[in-house]
Parts: structure tokens; sequence; C-alpha cells
């Protein structure tokens, strides 16, 4: 629904500067809860895997997941693919000017149709299979692309109020999803139907977490659906709830909830 109006313009914008969309990266990064928890768990992978590995980005959007853990690694090599042609140049012709060029590559990809064999040591797939309705066949092409031991980490919303929805008849906030969202059983059953092992999934965004989403995402996404003049505002209205959305932030990645919208998958194959 309302989401995409925001996306288009503020894909324009970012594209103007190199100096933009690196600070667009950086406050993705801090504001959204998203973000630290797939960061935190980023850091934990990277223990357990080589200092010279293939990363995958699965559905790559913006790029700024592929920039940071290209900056996280100096010998990993990334690679970003999307289904939008439009986001995969953007993103090719602003990591060519960069220090990361030799490190990361991108490409237009389905990923229904996507097809490698064993390359990568690492795959992320970040608010992604929520958008996919042949989900199963994304995850068995993904698991045919990891090498042997290599890891696999989602984030999606989960069956308890993911996508702002917390009723089997409501409507998604995102109007591009196929899904709402997925309990922790049933994303279970399509990774072990796809191959995977050692299935860990935890919830995201519970209390806190969803209302720092809404401050951040819901709230400020309805407000410029009705009139653009709130751009103007919404630096403003960052930086008074800056302290608060930090707590909520930290409150929710160091929490382990019952229950939360979202949720954090890791595997292995």
């Amino acid at each position: 629904m309302q989401y995409e109006s925001v996306k288009v313009p503020l894909g324009k914008l970012i594209r103007k500067s190199s100096l933009l969309r690196k600070l667009f990266y950086l406050i993705l990064g801090f504001l959204l809860l998203r973000n630290w928890h797939i960061s935190r768990t980023l850091i934990r992978i990277r223990k357990q895997m080589n200092l010279e590995s293939f990363v995958l980005d699965a559905g790559s959007g913006f790029g700024q997941y592929v920039y940071r853990m290209a900056k996280m690694n100096k010998k990993w090599k990334v690679k970003g693919i999307d289904i939008s042609k439009e986001l995969i140049e953007d993103c090719r012709k602003f990591f060519s000017g960069t220090d990361l060029a030799d490190r990361v590559e991108f490409e237009t990809v389905d990923l229904v149709r996507f097809r490698e064999t064993a390359r990568y040591d690492l795959i992320i797939s970040i608010d992604v299979l929520e958008h996919i309705e042949d989900d199963s066949s994304v995850l068995t092409n993904l698991y045919n692309s990891l090498k042997e031991n290599g890891f696999i980490l989602i984030s999606t919303p989960s069956d308890k109020g993911g996508s702002d929805v917390n009723e089997a008849s409501g409507v998604s906030f995102i109007g591009e999803h196929v899904r709402n969202g997925y309990s922790i059983e049933e994303i279970k059953e399509k990774l072990e139907k796809a191959g995977f092992k050692n299935i860990r999934s935890r919830y995201t965004y519970g209390k806190p977490g969803n209302l720092s989403w809404k401050l951040t995402m819901k709230y400020p996404v309805k407000m410029i659906n009705k009139s653009a003049f709130y751009y103007l505002i919404l630096p403003f209205y960052y930086l008074v709830l800056l302290p608060f959305l930090v707590i909520l932030n930290i409150f929710d990645l160091l929490l382990v909830h019952k229950s939360g919208t979202g949720l954090l998958v890791t595997a292995v194959k």
C-alpha cells in the first residue's frame, strides 16, 4: 500500500550522490531495529566462517546489506541479486565508485529461477520470502547454492502480527507482500524440506520492537502519504524521538520474546 510511495522517491534521492547514499545506509543501520538484529547475528556467524568467503544477499534492494557485509570483512566477496533491474543497475553504479568495487558484484535474478551450485559460504535473505509465492523453490535454490556447512540467515515477518496484520482477513501494511508472515513451525518445515539442518528461529519485534517499528516506519509513512509536507518535518521528528527509539531497540535486541511480529532464522546446509 503506502510504502511504495515512499520507496520510489527515496531511491531517486539517494542516487543523486554517493554521500547521500552512504548517509542513507548509516541512518538505516542506526534507526531500523531489523538491522540491529541482523548485524548481531552476522557477527556471530562470521566467527564460524573462513576468513576468505563468498557471500550472497538474496534480494539486495538498495544494497545496504551488501555494503555492510563487504565492510565487515575485507576478504569477503559479496554478491547482491534482485529481481529489480533498476535497483541492480543503481547499485552497480554506486559500488563501482567505491573501494569495494573489486569485491562486490550485482546481478538481476528472479530467485525462483536462481541457479548456482555450491558457491556461497553465507546467504542472507532479508524481508524477501514474504514477497514470493513460490517460497519453497526459492529455499531449495538457495540451499543448492550454498557450500557444505554454509549458513543461511533469514529475516521475515511472523504470523503474530507481521506486516501489521493481526487477523486472517487483514491487509498487509506493505502492499506487495503475498503473505502476512510465517509461524516458527512453518518456516522450519519449509527449510527442512529444502534440506537445511540446525535450524534456529526466534521472535524479533516484541513489544518494545513493535513500538519502535510503528514510530520509525508506520506512522512516518502514513504522514507522508497524507502530504509531502511531512518530509520537511521528519528530520525533527526523528531527532526528538531518537533517544527513545535507541532504548526500545536495545531492549528488543537483548530480551527473549515469547512472541513478536518478526522472525530471525538461521540454518546450515
